[in-house]
């Protein structure tokens, strides 16, 4: 039990600091239907618990190389969050343009299906995800290589914290949803979405 429970701590330091990926995964369960939210939480879990697979066996070697490709990391982690901003921006607005004045909500448009495979997408361009999972693993790891048994055990407890995190926020982000129906609201909480990830894309390049 040892090792989902480091696996567990690992998911959740990786998960628990609100950055670009929390920001817009509570801005999503804000905007969109529960489960396309859920699916786009489960998403970053997949990537947290592929990534702290790919840790648990690629020890040292894998966090040398990672730091070694950090930089073009970086950037394309930046131009993703960029990306990713401006689209929330666009359809925010066309949305609200195309909505009638009064409406209660405005139209859900994200399917569970394309918000998985975007928050697995932004997940998987975040070095910082692995370099901490190989850095926990290298702080605990004996002169004996670890055996599948406690590489999975590692792996499914990084999972399992990571969700439940995600789907916390999702939860966060679905009442502040319920609060901010209209359509000002709704327009309001994209617009505090993507400039969050915008300014984390200039932090990033430039720190």
């Amino acid at each position: 039990m040892g090792d989902l429970l480091a696996g567990a701590l690992a998911g959740l330091a990786v998960a628990m600091p609100i950055g670009a990926i929390g920001s817009y995964l509570v801005g999503l369960a804000a905007r969109e239907r529960l489960a396309a939210a859920v699916a786009a939480a489960l998403g970053v879990a997949t990537v947290d618990g592929a990534y702290a697979l790919v840790a648990a066996l690629g020890g040292a070697g894998l966090q040398a190389l990672l730091q070694r490709l950090s930089g073009w990391l970086t950037v394309l982690a930046a131009v993703v969050l960029v990306g990713v901003a401006l689209r929330t921006l666009l359809v925010a607005v066309r949305r609200y343009r195309s909505a009638a004045p009064g409406s209660a909500q405005l139209r859900p448009r994200l399917g569970p299906f394309r918000a998985y495979l975007t928050l697995i997408g932004m997940t998987a361009v975040n070095p910082a995800t692995v370099i901490t999972f190989a850095a926990v693993v290298l702080g605990r790891s004996a002169d004996a290589p670890p055996t599948w048994a406690a590489v999975a055990l590692f792996a499914v407890g990084a999972l399992t914290a990571s969700a439940v995190w995600q789907l916390l926020l999702v939860g966060g982000g679905s009442v502040l949803g319920r609060l901010l129906r209209g359509r000002r609201g709704q327009l309001g909480i994209a617009l505090g979405s993507a400039g969050i990830m915008l300014g984390l894309a200039i932090a990033v390049l430039i720190r």
